[in-house]
């Protein structure tokens, strides 16, 4: 039985009624994937108010990652409701925190001690993280990549690496943060080994421009997100976890979309074989409700003072209720059982469309996390951005939910709902063909 289900144009008439009180009241800057606006939504499928129901393969941009209205954490946020709202932790603390910090500790790898806070967004948590490795090695030198996305606060804005719309008109970015090339397999200008090349301008770029003894911290994703899943090679990854090591700076893995079962793992650095010294963690730690943190060695956690990091939301009740609900379902079982199946079929589906389609210039990805690079030319590889944009819309006029990314914006990314049914998965992969096939 299909799951997508239309019942008028997309957007309908109180979809476009909604879209015009929006621009009347709203200021322009947020921006919208689609023109529709979300009555309810269930598992792996939104229904807007016209009646509308779609199948949702961006989980609110990996939030959503045990489904929408998670039975287990709706119920335990309504528990939690009947208790007590807020206090702070910072004025009252309350188990729940404590817990929610324990369980960070025990599921982020590395052999050593740990410790966590909690903020309120991805964001918060990458400008506690840098304040934390400055506190810790009492430098200030910060080093990211190219197709970076770390946020849009000050200093996450500053590391993020695309200029518009994030950093654009905002004026003077942060001082003392530095970037360097990303090992973009695909995009790489010669035929090397990518991890090596990478690496050596990494380490000469560091050592003539700031010197390793003056860089607090090194930043990155294990995967990129807005920058378009573009996959940190292992050897890479290892190589400067040697380095951040061997100079005393703090490896800093921001993992506020690959982390809770988006790679298929708790977090994507159990790919890798090493540990980050640091974790920044956001997104699907909530499932659905606003909640960060970081968690990482305990003796960098507590270099700060006394009262030196927290604030008056940070870790809300509500959302510590909705992560431990995530957590156990994590241990489960099922969701990491079940984003193996997603990882097959998706790697299968989109391995066949680099024959099928001459705009798709690559497939990449890290277990359910996947995304497809558009270009107007396979051997220039000029990037397609009006081709993904275009794909977006047939797809949400079909029923079908898809997000584009990208340094280029010519990237299609999937974030499918890890609960999702494999009968879903097809229905919403075959929208998607339909789209590519027809706009190609």
């Amino acid at each position: 039985m299909k799951t997508i289900s239309l019942k008028t144009s997309v957007p309908g008439p109180k979809g476009q009624k909604l879209m015009e009180e929006r621009r009347r009241y709203v200021a322009r800057g947020p921006f919208h994937s689609t023109p529709i606006f979300a009555a309810r939504a269930n598992g792996s499928t939104l229904e807007d108010v016209d009646g509308n129901k779609f199948l949702d393969f961006s989980c609110g941009i990996g939030v959503t990652n045990l489904g929408h209205c998670n039975p287990d954490i709706v119920n335990a946020v309504k528990e939690q409701a009947d208790q007590f709202l807020h206090t702070s932790f910072n004025i009252v603390p309350y188990a729940s925190y404590v817990e929610v910090c324990k369980l960070l500790t025990e599921h982020a790898p590395g052999n050593y001690d740990k410790k966590a806070f909690l903020v309120n967004s991805g964001a918060e948590a990458v400008e506690n993280a840098i304040k934390i490795a400055r506190a810790h090695t009492k430098r200030n030198a910060i080093v990211c990549f190219d197709h970076a996305y770390h946020g849009r606060t000050y200093m996450a804005m500053t590391l993020t690496s695309k200029t518009k719309p994030y950093k654009y008109g905002f004026g003077s970015l942060n001082s003392d943060v530095y970037r360097y090339a990303f090992p973009y397999e695909y995009r790489w200008p010669t035929e090397g080994d990518v991890s090596e090349e990478c690496f050596k301008i990494f380490v000469d770029s560091v050592t003539s421009q700031i010197s390793p003894d003056a860089v607090a911290a090194v930043i990155l994703e294990p995967v990129q997100g807005e920058g378009g899943f573009v996959v940190t090679p292992k050897k890479f990854m290892q190589k400067l976890r040697d380095f951040c090591t061997s100079h005393g700076i703090v490896l800093i893995a921001d993992e506020v979309q690959t982390g809770f079962g988006r790679t298929g793992k708790v977090f994507a650095m159990e790919h890798y074989g090493v540990a980050a010294d640091l974790i920044t963690t956001a997104k699907g730690l909530g499932g659905g409700l606003p909640i960060a943190g970081v968690v990482g060695k305990a003796e960098i956690m507590d270099a700060p003072m006394d009262g030196g990091i927290g604030g008056t939301f940070g870790g809300n009740p509500l959302s510590c209720a909705a992560a431990l609900a995530v957590f156990k379902q994590m241990r489960g079982g099922f969701v990491l059982k079940n984003a193996e199946m997603i990882t097959s079929v998706l790697e299968k589906t989109l391995d066949s469309y680099k024959d099928k389609f001459s705009c798709v210039g690559d497939v990449r990805g890290l277990g359910p996390m996947r995304a497809i690079e558009l270009v107007k030319d396979r051997k220039s590889k000029e990037p397609n951005k009006e081709l993904a944009g275009a794909i977006t819309k047939e797809c949400y006029q079909n029923g079908l939910i898809v997000l584009s990314a990208g340094t280029y914006g010519n990237v299609l990314r999937l974030l499918v709902p890890l609960t999702i049914s494999k009968e879903e998965l097809e229905e919403g992969m075959g929208v998607l063909e339909q789209a590519i096939k027809k706009l190609s």
